[in-house]
């Protein structure tokens, strides 16, 4: 009873059926072993292929701002040099409004398409009215992505707006959005997945003390005048910001004169053709006259308004008459 495998049966063990019945099982240990690699093999790829590759972007022009998060990233590095790696490229600096996967040339074309209606809609939305983004302070999310923060305000919430627009336009052309549920709009300056070598250098987080001194630190102002449809995985453009496929200009000069367009060819010149550049800039001179027109004339208005008040309101003190006017009028009284 010592022995080991003493409770074993030898015979069953060591005969030809069960040597068969041994390999079968190995053989079908192996199988199964393949067809679990297989099951997630299959699982990854489908993973990667609802990853998202595209992203609708707000870029960073402002000069500003990019040398103050400069700065920050400066001060981050200087206190731990292993996390240059984990910096945002001066050059690419933007805000994310939305993520989506496009698989295909056709799937691009598609989504070009969607982007490109989605500006008279943004251009309606803001009715000529500027959109500037302000950001001040800094925060993380989940101590693995390091950003500033865009300031609450009513531009904060129209920019969500401009945001739901493109994503049912995208949607309406089958186009797969990323998950959105917690979308808050930043601008990332600094992110760990950037170089996956920093975990086995014992980096797992961020420390927010390193950019504590910039914790409400006013980066700046950023005037929203174009959105880009760029791609994550092409090469970016030399300047460092990444590959756009499309962009579309959001100008609130451009909403007027779209408007003076659809005027012009309501009143039957030149109807149903697009005005071009010169006659763009003609009809501007014109808005600009006629309100020029309109102030001056509500202006008189006023006035006259407040003259009446004054006739037959409190009485109006009159200047004393000067020795020319009583020469004039030789009864010495004003006329």
């Amino acid at each position: 009873m010592e022995m080991p495998f003493a409770e074993v049966d030898i015979e069953e063990e060591f005969s030809p059926t069960s040597s068969i019945k041994a390999k079968n099982k190995k053989k079908r240990k192996r199988t199964t072993g393949r067809e679990n690699d297989e099951d997630d093999l299959i699982k990854k790829k489908k993973k990667d292929q609802d990853r998202p590759n595209y992203f609708i972007s707000v870029p960073i022009t402002n000069s500003k701002i990019s040398d103050g998060i400069h700065a920050l990233q400066d001060t981050i590095i200087e206190k731990d040099g292993r996390l240059s790696k984990a910096m945002i490229h001066y050059g690419s600096f933007h805000v994310t409004l939305l993520v989506m996967h496009l698989s295909t040339e056709a799937a691009i074309d598609n989504a070009v398409s969607a982007f490109l209606k989605s500006q008279g809609l943004i251009e309606e939305l803001l009715q000529g009215k500027p959109l500037d983004l302000s950001f001040q302070g800094t925060d993380h999310f989940r101590n693995q992505v390091g950003f500033v923060k865009l300031s609450e305000s009513d531009n904060t919430t129209t920019l969500l707006k401009i945001a739901e627009i493109v994503k049912n336009l995208f949607q309406e052309k089958g186009i797969i959005i990323g998950d959105d549920k917690a979308f808050k709009p930043h601008l990332t300056f600094m992110k760990l997945s950037k170089s996956p070598k920093l975990r086995k250098q014992g980096v797992k987080k961020i420390d927010p003390h390193l950019f504590e001194n910039f914790k409400n630190h006013h980066f700046g102002d950023e005037p929203m005048t174009r959105l880009d449809l760029c791609s994550m995985m092409k090469k970016k453009q030399s300047n460092g910001y990444y590959y756009c496929e499309s962009s579309i200009r959001v100008e609130p000069g451009r909403w007027f004169l779209r408007r003076l367009a659809d005027i012009k060819n309501d009143t039957g010149e030149k109807k149903g053709a697009e005005p071009d550049d010169a006659e763009l800039l003609s009809l501007s001179k014109r808005l600009v006259e006629n309100a020029v027109l309109k102030a001056v004339q509500q202006y008189l208005e006023e006035t006259q308004n407040k003259n009446r008040q004054l006739d037959f309101g409190a009485p109006v003190k009159t200047e004393e008459p000067t020795l020319g006017n009583n020469m004039e009028n030789g009864n010495g009284s004003r006329k």
